[in-house]
This record gives structure tokens, C-alpha cells and sequence, in this order.
């Protein structure tokens, strides 16, 4: 539970969700052991007196089975305010890299740093899609690869919401080519 005290030192209220590392100017970071998608007390005690304004959560999706998926969908948008919004990334399943999908697949071995053994979905743009919409959220999506491995980007701002396995930040990816992108897509809560 993320205590109404430090709530309050937020304006607007961005929050991401399994932060580990990563850490912005503006955002709350918050772990598993202030803020577990899949507790519902966390959700119900932390957003009872306010809602948040939004909602940043970079390869964390892909670590709970699709229904887990759509019930930290749920307490998300029951968390925020109307027009509110969720940007999410995971592990791309159309990205077409043998390599890359050795790494994200279920029970892979994954990078050292985030070790895939406990993945438990590689998500493709439609899959994670309907993921949001069951629950009622509005989908934009920024980045993800098609059926055929094409790659799409809709212009999106890194300063509302970073993601650093992106086209934009990611130092794998160059002028020569993609080296690691994310499915990325925007939930957002109607008015």
C-alpha cells in the first residue's frame, strides 16, 4: 500500500508500477512491496482518496498469465482518474529476431538482469490489446511489430511517459537497425 502522505507530494499523480531501477523526475516509483498488481488492498487502500493521473509499467505484464493480466488491468483503471492513462510495455511476440524471442519467450532464459524463466505470455499488438479493452480502457497503440515482422511507430512523447526498451531510447536500436523494441500501448481511461 503506498501511504495518502506520499500521494500528496505528487502533482499530477504518475505512479510506475514495478520501477526497479528506473526512477523520474515527477514520477512515484513503486515495487511489488508497495504496489502489487494483484493485491487488491494495495489498490483499494492506496486510491481511496485519490485517483492517479497516470500509470507507467515497463515489461512487467508478461510476468502474469493473461487473466492476472486483466485483473491488474481492473484495479489500474479503477485507480484512475477519468481520462487517465496506462502506458505499458512488454516483450514484442511478432518482433521477428530469433534471438530476441529466445529471450522473452515463456520459461526462456532471458537477459541476466531480467531473467525470463518466469514469463508467463509473449503478447503480440492484438493479444495485449484485448487485454485492456475487457476492462473498459481505450487503446492507442505506439509501437509494436505486425503478423509479417513490420514494424510501426505512431508518434508518441517520451516526456509523458518513458519507455527505454523503445525505438526511442534503447541503445540497441540505430540508423542500421532494430535491435530491441517493445510492444507499447497506451490504455486510456474514458471521460
Amino acid at each position: 500500500m503506498i501511504k495518502p502522505n506520499v500521494l500528496s507530494q505528487y502533482s499530477p499523480l504518475n505512479i510506475i508500477i514495478g520501477a526497479g531501477e528506473q526512477s523520474y523526475d515527477g514520477w512515484l516509483a513503486t515495487g511489488k512491496e508497495s504496489l502489487d498488481l494483484l493485491c487488491e488492498t494495495d489498490w483499494v487502500t492506496s486510491f481511496s482518496e485519490r485517483k492517479a493521473d497516470q500509470f507507467l509499467c515497463e515489461h512487467v505484464w508478461e510476468h502474469l498469465t493473461v487473466e492476472q493480466g486483466i485483473q491488474a488491468a481492473r484495479y489500474c483503471y479503477d485507480a484512475l482518474s477519468p481520462g487517465g492513462l496506462l502506458r505499458v510495455a512488454v516483450p514484442d511476440g511478432y518482433f521477428p529476431d530469433a534471438e530476441y524471442q529466445s529471450l522473452v519467450q515463456v520459461g526462456g532464459p532471458g537477459p541476466a538482469d531480467h531473467p525470463a524463466a518466469d514469463h508467463k505470455v509473449v503478447y503480440n499488438h492484438q493479444t495485449f490489446s484485448e487485454v485492456f479493452k475487457a476492462v473498459g480502457f481505450q487503446v492507442d497503440l505506439l509501437e509494436y511489430c505486425d503478423e509479417r515482422g513490420r514494424f510501426h511507430y505512431h508518434q508518441w512523447d517520451y516526456q509523458t511517459g518513458p519507455i527505454y526498451r523503445s525505438l526511442l531510447s534503447d541503445h540497441r536500436n540505430s540508423k542500421d537497425g532494430l535491435g530491441f523494441t517493445s510492444l507499447i500501448l497506451d490504455a486510456i481511461k474514458p471521460r
